[in-house]
């Protein structure tokens, strides 16, 4: 069970709502239909970015277990334009079960859950990814059966990915390396907040901006794209001062032999990562991809359930 009605941070669980949801999803691994414990029920994707991994993962997830999902793409809700995010909110509550929304902003995030009496999940917003950030998590745990142990390096920029991963490595007090370039930084409230989980946990979070020498020994490295959504106007600015963050195979020779790569997906191919190196043996970005299905219907079935049980 979890104490919150919504799923919008990863700082919003204890370690042991983690590994909650974290047992469930590994039986949902084994018995992915697990019965039709959310038959009957429907959720709303309001999404105003594209999405390969979130909606497919979604819309599987209720499918199995017996539901529906609706995808309510930009064109259709027009979040906060042709009509309030409020009231959007209050009348999906009168419909359905539950949200997913994927936005640009936030701010529209927290007003959904703030406005709605149904669960709503953080699909992914411009501060935070946590959906991914716990799906990633969970694949660590799977590969290192002693986590606090490993050395675990984000390369790359300060995003909503970087954000929710701080924040999972935190509670769960795994030791993690950060480096971005100058001016790229996660924010300091960010930073603060992680800084305080991790007193809790023992984890240590380290910030860099040398690539070459944080990846020494490294056992997991993760890299993200440069240039996210929305940030287009800014792709020659970027280029160049990432233009050393790239994950090469000159770059993973200085880690463990056996070190794990990790992406989110979707990757742009010859910037923050090679081609040799996204398809190689060390990369499991492909079973990070699989456990967003697995980890995100065990907290559709643990928020909706809880809903409906009150």
């Amino acid at each position: 069970m979890l104490r919150s009605k919504d799923f919008i941070s990863i700082k919003d669980l204890n370690v042991k709502e983690i590994e909650g949801i974290f047992k469930l999803a590994s039986a949902l691994k084994k018995d992915k239909f697990y019965g039709e414990p959310l038959k009957g029920m429907t959720i709303a994707l309001i999404f105003q970015k594209p999405s390969n991994r979130t909606r497919v993962s979604f819309e599987v997830g209720m499918e199995q277990f017996g539901g529906h999902a609706i995808y309510l793409g930009p064109d259709q809700i027009k979040l906060g334009v042709r009509e309030s995010v409020s009231d959007v909110a209050k009348v999906l509550s009168r419909y359905i079960d539950g949200i997913v929304a994927r936005t640009y902003k936030h701010e529209d995030i927290l007003e959904l859950a703030k406005s709605s009496t149904i669960p709503v999940v953080n699909g992914l917003s411009d501060l935070l990814h946590p959906c991914q950030g716990l799906s990633d998590i969970f694949t660590i745990k799977e590969k290192f059966s002693d986590h606090s142990s490993i050395k675990f390096v984000f390369m790359g920029d300060g995003n909503n990915v970087l954000n929710s991963l701080m924040y999972g490595a935190a509670i769960e007090g795994m030791n993690m390396h950060v480096v971005t370039p100058k001016g790229y930084e996660p924010k300091d409230e960010i930073r603060r907040e992680v800084a305080e989980l991790a007193k809790n946990s023992g984890a240590e979070i380290l910030f860099s901006a040398d690539p070459a020498s944080a990846v020494k020994g490294a056992n997991i490295i993760y890299t993200d794209v440069w240039i996210s959504m929305g940030q287009e106007d800014e792709r020659k600015k970027r280029l160049l001062a990432f233009k050393d963050f790239q994950l090469n195979s000159a770059l993973l020779k200085k880690a463990e032999k056996d070190c794990k790569v990790m992406h989110c997906l979707p990757a742009h191919r010859g910037e923050e990562i090679t081609d040799d190196v996204l398809d190689g043996p060390n990369s499991i970005v492909l079973d990070q991809a699989e456990n967003r299905l697995h980890v995100q219907k065990a907290l559709l079935y643990l928020l909706l359930t809880n809903a409906v049980n009150g």
